[in-house]
Formats: structure tokens, C-alpha cells, sequence
């Protein structure tokens, strides 16, 4: 199996030339941080990501994690290196210093995420839904709840998870049966979650959870839910560990991928009540959770660019070591990689990577400055595009990797069937990405419903503009971007066609939304894939005489995009356009 060399001057390009982290590091917030500061944060990061991670993914795959007496045994190797992870300051990188985090920016916290991943994906999640859960608890929580939790969480000394799921309540929040009595100054919870993600483990000393319940005179629906930190283990007033709490993981889910990520069916209250104490009012859990959904979400959307990098990774190093058959063109026998259509498929998932990563730092990088910006009207601004692009980065950037894994299978040839070699966990493991946080459709209709028509396109059409102004700098830089210049054109053009559309018609029937949500949002991904693709070609092109093969690289996988890749959005439209009727023919009786 071929090693992860984390593609640290990669990411560095797209988080300081497109991601805009120089005018992130310029807030006061991140006075601390600079281009040097980030450059050796993402060195480090690499390293421990290749040194420490890479080399327990397999094993991680084969031996996967294990529920036994209600406790969860995580894969060996797994809490040592954890360990590191924990004296490394990982975890605290982008959380708030306040509470003993380091301060970076979320984007910079983002690209250290793709890289643990990308190196061993059931490792990340840990630390992935730890900092959604300090996120929650400090934006939510009561200051008395911050001092018992965050610090101890910011350093990584404990671990969070959340907790929604149910068994008859999946995405559909608003069936949550889980129940918090009030007592005293906490409440009492039972119930059972499902899918809780690392909801046990023996790494660290506590596991708080998240959790969503409902208290004895809660409305029904989404409007009655609440949300509760409940500890592994009770804390005491000094900030030791008292007894433990009444929340168990009682099995975990025996899955298709991500093996070593512990997916538990977690158990509150089956001897007389778990301990949880209120996460800000009553009855507004939903949103409070939606702080850690909303991050999650993005970092999912990393975890697809981070397989889909590793996928690319590995299937370039074997095509390279492979020896088979007479390219057309060559003398002698080569390695594969001399093929064109083994050169095709890698220059698609090169390009697709690549664009996908830029989508998601872009994304994350609005919200640094959406939060911390001294402007009003800037942080306004910044906001709307970090939500707009929110649902691409999860929906499209996931969906993607499907694809690029899938090919990395497909360049091994009949050796990437066979597990041994590799190609086959990353597909596995990428699966669950476009399902988990909210499935492909979820973010669809999110983006259609919520980002589009609900204000009437507004943030939609100022991206768009946006395109077209990096369209006409890419028309004037010549013939040699032509096809470029050509595809964000026509791609601004259907965008635009299409968003127009659905604004029209999206009363005509309460079912078209729905219908043609998955095709708008993946016209959308890969229109604004290739727009930053362009950018990053524009500065490239400036660039050259720094270093000729690395950003000729850029200009050349921006031009394959543009030829290969952005004709899917016309044909995304096109589909889109068609509307809700053939979808919904058939009767239900007719499948």
C-alpha cells in the first residue's frame, strides 16, 4: 500500500490564494497567525499525519473497534497515538483561547482536518465531533457549564459526540422520544441513541455527550426539543472525575466502512436516569445543536476531498509501479500511468480533488470572517456566502468522491477488488459521507429551499457576478485559456438559467423542489469548482517563473476541468429543468 504525503503546498496555495487567508489573518482576532505561522502549522500537521496516522488506517480497517461489557475497546494503537495528538495542541489549533485553545483560524483548523482524514478517516472523527461539541457548549451553555467542560474538551483531555438519532427517528428530528425529567439543578435522561459516532472509547478519561431529549411539557415536534450535556463520568466541584454516569454504549454498529470509528447504540437512563444538565432554554435544542451540525457538516465535506486525495494518492502510485501492455506511441513496455485512459481518469480526480478542496476552504474561510470581522456589512456579507456554500461543500464535494474513489478502484484493475491492496477501504470508507450529517438530498434541499428561494436568489446572483468578473480576467489573459474563459461563461449562463428557473416555478407544484434539489446543487458544485480552479489558474499564470512545475500543474488541471468537468453542469441544468413529473409517475405500487 502506497503511504499519504499530505499535500501541504497544495493546501497552502488554495487556503492563502483563494481562500483569502491573509485577509483572515488580518482580523484581530487572528493577529497571532500569519502566512509563515500557518505554513509550519500544516508541516507539522503533515508529518503526524503521515508518521503517526497513515500507518494504522489499515489496521484500523481490519481490526475495527469493539463493544464488550458495555465499554467500547478502540483499535491498538489508536489511544497512543491520540496521546500524541493530545500533547501536539491538535485539538485546541482553531478553538478559543479563552478556554485554552490556540486561536487559528476555523480554515486553517479545516485543512489540518482534511489531512488526519485523508491519513486515517476513522481516527478524525474523533476529534472532528469533539470540536463541533465545544463549539455547541460555548456558544450555548451557561458560563458555569464552559468552566466544568470546555477547557478540559479545547485540550483534548476529553472528547464530545452528539447525540440525535433514534430508531424510529432518523433524520426526522421531530419524532425524538428521549426523555429529561428535571431534578434538582439537572435533569434525569433516558432513552436510546443510534449512529453515535466515537460514543465510547477508552482514550481519554470522559466522554460528553450531546444530547437531544425532551422535558415532561415540551411541545411536539421540533419546537420541543432540548439539548443536554451528559458526562461519561459525573464531574465533581473541584474538576475531578466522580461516579459514573448512567449512559452506556451497548453495542456498536458492525458497518461497511470506517471500521475503527466506534458507531455505538448508546443507552441513557436503564438504571434510574443519566445526569444531564440543560444547554441554555428549554425547548431550543434544535437550534443550539445546529452550531455543531453546521460545522460537522463542513468538515464532512473535508473528509470527501480527503478521500478523494487519498484515493488519487494511491492510485498514482501505482500507476507508476505498474507494469503492463505497450502504450500507443511508446517502444517498450511502461508502467500504466503512460496510458491515456489511465492518465483520463487520474486527471479527473486530480481536478475534481482539487476543486472540491477549494470549495470547502472558501466555505470555511467565510465563516472565520463572518465571525470575526470587524464590519458589520462585511460580516454580513461573508455570512451568506459561508451558508450558501455550505450545502455544496458537504452535498457536492461528498457525492464527488464517489466517483474518484471508485476510479482509484478502477486504475488497479482487478488488483483494486482485492483488499490487500487498498483502493477498496477508501471507497468504502468515503460511502458514508454523503449519507451522515444530513444525506445528499438533505443538502440539496437546503440549498434550493433555504439558500435560494427563500431570498429570491439574492447571494446566488452576487456569486454569479463573481464569475463572471474571474471569466473576463481569465478571456484576457489569451488563447491559451480559452476553453477556460469558454466554460465559466456558459457555466454562469446555465447557473444562472436554472436558478431563475426554480425562483419561477418552485409553486407550481409543492414536489418540484425536491425533485430537482440534487441537480441544482451538483450544477452548482461544479460550476463553482471550476470558477476557483480558474482563479487559481489566473494566479498561477502570474506565478510561473517561481515554480514552473507546480504552477503549470494548476493552469493545466484548471484547463482539463474546463473541458472535461464543467460540461456535466449544462447537463445538470438540463435535468433539473425537466421538473418534478416523470419523478413522481409512477404510482407507488408500480416500483
Amino acid at each position: 500500500m502506497s503511504d499519504y504525503i499530505a499535500p501541504v503546498k497544495e493546501i497552502s496555495f488554495v487556503l492563502n490564494e483563494l481562500a483569502g487567508l491573509s485577509q483572515v489573518c488580518e482580523l484581530p482576532r487572528f493577529e497571532d497567525s500569519s502566512e509563515d505561522v500557518v505554513d509550519a502549522v500544516l508541516e507539522e500537521a503533515g508529518k503526524f499525519a503521515s508518521g503517526v496516522l497513515a500507518p494504522l488506517n489499515s489496521v484500523g480497517d481490519n481490526e475495527g473497534a469493539k463493544c464488550v461489557d458495555n465499554a467500547v475497546q478502540e483499535t491498538a494503537g489508536f489511544a497512543e497515538a491520540y496521546q500524541q495528538f493530545v500533547e501536539g495542541g491538535w485539538v485546541a489549533l482553531p478553538c478559543n483561547p479563552e478556554f485554552g485553545g490556540m486561536g487559528l483560524p476555523e480554515s486553517v483548523g479545516m485543512a489540518t482536518m482534511e489531512m488526519w482524514n485523508a491519513a486515517n478517516i476513522s481516527f478524525g472523527l474523533c476529534p472532528m465531533l469533539g470540536q463541533g461539541a465545544i463549539g455547541a457548549i460555548e456558544s450555548h451553555a451557561s458560563d458555569a457549564l464552559k468552566a466544568i467542560y470546555l477547557e478540559k474538551m479545547v485540550s483534548g483531555e476529553w472528547t464530545g459526540t452528539m447525540n440525535l438519532t433514534e430508531p424510529q427517528a432518523g433524520s426526522d428530528l421531530a419524532v425524538v422520544r428521549s426523555k429529561a425529567i428535571p431534578e434538582g439543578d439537572h435533569y434525569l435522561i433516558s432513552g436510546t441513541k443510534i449512529f453515535i459516532t466515537w460514543g465510547d472509547h477508552q482514550m481519554t478519561d470522559n466522554v460528553v455527550h450531546l444530547v437531544l431529549a425532551r422535558t415532561p411539557d415540551a411541545p411536539e415536534g421540533v419546537k420541543g426539543i432540548s439539548l443536554f450535556v451528559v458526562p461519561k463520568f459525573l464531574v465533581n466541584d473541584d474538576g475531578s472525575l466522580g461516579e459514573r454516569n448512567d449512559a452506556y454504549a451497548v453495542s456498536v454498529e458492525h458497518k461497511l466502512g470506517i471500521h475503527a470509528s466506534p458507531t455505538c447504540v448508546m443507552s441513557f437512563g436503564d438504571n434510574g436516569g443519566a445526569v444531564g444538565y440543560l444547554v441554555g432554554e428549554e425547548n431550543k435544542g434544535l437550534a443550539y445543536m445546529f452550531t455543531m451540525m453546521n460545522h460537522a457538516r463542513l468538515n464532512v465535506g473535508a473528509q470527501g476531498v480527503a478521500m478523494s486525495d487519498r484515493a488519487y494518492q494511491h492510485a498514482v502510485a501505482y500507476a507508476n509501479d505498474r507494469v503492463q501492455g505497450k502504450a500507443a506511441g511508446d517502444k517498450e513496455k511502461g508502467t500504466i500511468i503512460r496510458h491515456p485512459d489511465i492518465r483520463r481518469m487520474l486527471m479527473v480526480m486530480r481536478s475534481m480533488t482539487e476543486a472540491s478542496r477549494a470549495v470547502c476552504y472558501v466555505a470555511s474561510s467565510s465563516f472565520d470572517m463572518a465571525h470575526h470581522g470587524t464590519d458589520e456589512e462585511q460580516r454580513r456579507l461573508a455570512n451568506a456566502r459561508g451558508e450558501l456554500l455550505t450545502p455544496i461543500a458537504k452535498g457536492w464535494s461528498t457525492e464527488i468522491s464517489q466517483e474518484i474513489t471508485s476510479l482509484g478502484v478502477q486504475i488497479h484493475g482487478g488488483m483494486g477488488f482485492v483488499e490487500e491492496t487498498g483502493a477498496a477501504q477508501y471507497l468504502r470508507d468515503a460511502r458514508i459521507t454523503t449519507i451522515y450529517e444530513g444525506t445528499t438530498g438533505i443538502q440539496a434541499n437546503d440549498l434550493i429551499g433555504r439558500k435560494l428561494i427563500r431570498d429570491q436568489g439574492q447571494e446566488f446572483n452576487r456569486l454569479i457576478d463573481e464569475i463572471r468578473a474571474t471569466q473576463a480576467e481569465v478571456a484576457a489573459l489569451g488563447d491559451e485559456m480559452a476553453t477556460i474563459a469558454s466554460s465559466l461563461a456558459q457555466g454562469a449562463d446555465s447557473l444562472q438559467q436554472v436558478a431563475n428557473w426554480v425562483i419561477e416555478h418552485h409553486m407550481d407544484n409543492p414536489q418540484l423542489p425536491g425533485a430537482v434539489a440534487v441537480n441544482f446543487m451538483m450544477a452548482a458544485g461544479t460550476v463553482i469548482g471550476g470558477w476557483l480552479l480558474a482563479k487559481g489558474a489566473v494566479i498561477a499564470t502570474a506565478k510561473l517563473a517561481e515554480d514552473e512545475s507546480f504552477y503549470s500543474a494548476k493552469i493545466i488541471t484548471a484547463r482539463f476541468y474546463a473541458e472535461q468537468i464543467m460540461p456535466r453542469a449544462d447537463a445538470h441544468v438540463k435535468m433539473a429543468e425537466s421538473g418534478s413529473a416523470m419523478t413522481m409517475a409512477l404510482a407507488d405500487d408500480q416500483f
